[in-house]
């Protein structure tokens, strides 16, 4: 099986807990390089996890002819900068949410990449599941009917002011950190822009938005909502993952966490009737991977389209927008 020849630029947290563990499963994949800050660092994760260079600094990974593609899971603020130069050096790019932090940004880079004839992806490791291909299944066969009303929620207790998440120079906050979760949901199950969008958010007293709440309208009488925050109650679980969806024939809910491995499930509510769903869903990360693997090696079309990110980047700034982020603390 021809295999990708990827480098990681950095050592983040997601890279090691999710992103790495899945190139690991990936069949197509070729751990090759990692990068770091720090050559001490970028050791220590080439010997754990089986790279077969280490790299002081991020140019020297994209200087090297043969790494073909970079996962970039660097903090909010750094992703355009470094999807930008991996893009110049002729890198294939997988990049973490969000791709830059505003459309006009987003759309320069996909123009970038098409132009240098590389596949520039944004990192939505959930919509590569099974689990949301089930979800999109019963939407489309009509199960429940015409979508009246989805409701997504993302609420974690993971607040804590060291955190790079929660920093206004690092683009942080509940929106671009988690809301994206709730917004990509929305769009890949209704494929559908909100004409209005309405919303407020409470504010730490560094100008990060630590709660969001938004509602969104749509054509043909549709409309969401979505919560996300990181002041979840200390004795609740560490995060609440909700999804409910209404129809004019029956309701799908779903307790299931974005990014679930292993076994998950839904309920299907039909004439009041609860019938429990269950998938199976691999290494999410895993088949992230693989799929960009594909799309460099046979041409299979993403999962997560530059169409689909320039959108969602358009919704997210609605939002951020509409809860004056751009104002509050100005940096």
């Amino acid at each position: 099986m021809e295999k990708i020849r990827w480098g990681v630029l950095g050592t983040a947290g997601i890279a090691r807990d999710c992103s790495i563990p899945g190139m690991q499963k990936a069949e197509n994949c070729e751990r090759y390089g990692i990068a770091g800050r720090s050559l001490k660092k970028a050791e220590d994760y080439k010997d754990m996890f089986g790279f077969e260079k280490a790299y002081e600094g991020y140019e020297a990974l994209l200087s090297d002819p043969k790494v073909q593609a970079v996962y970039i899971p660097l903090p909010n603020n750094l992703h355009y900068e470094w999807v930008k130069k991996a893009i110049a050096a002729g890198k294939h790019v997988l990049c973490e949410k969000p791709l830059a932090p505003t459309p006009k940004q987003t759309v320069e880079l996909f123009e970038a990449a098409k132009e240098k004839g590389v596949f520039l992806m944004e990192a939505y490791a959930y919509l590569h599941s099974p689990f949301v291909t089930a979800l999109k299944k019963e939407i489309e066969e009509g199960t429940i009917g015409e979508i009246r009303y989805i409701e997504s929620q993302f609420l974690t207790s993971y607040y804590d002011k060291s955190n790079i998440r929660l920093h206004k120079e690092n683009y942080g906050g509940a929106v671009y950190d988690l809301g994206c979760y709730n917004t990509s949901m929305l769009l890949k199950l209704l494929e559908d822009m909100p004409s209005r969008v309405k919303a407020m958010a409470q504010y730490d007293e560094n100008g990060v938005d630590i709660y969001t709440a938004a509602l969104l309208n749509y054509e043909n009488d549709v409309r969401a909502s979505i919560t996300c925050g990181m002041i979840f109650e200390k004795d609740k679980p560490h995060r609440y993952d909700r999804l409910y969806i209404h129809g004019t024939k029956g309701d799908i809910k779903s307790d299931t966490e974005f990014n679930q491995e292993g076994n998950a499930s839904y309920t299907l509510i039909i004439e009041g009737k609860e019938q429990i769903r269950n998938v199976y869903c691999p290494h999410n990360y895993q088949l992230e991977i693989e799929q960009l693997g594909r799309c460099i090696i046979e041409g299979e079309t993403p999962v997560v389209t530059a169409d689909f990110s320039i959108k969602n980047a358009k919704i997210l700034d609605a939002i951020l927008q509409e809860i004056g982020y751009f104002e509050s603390n100005v940096m």
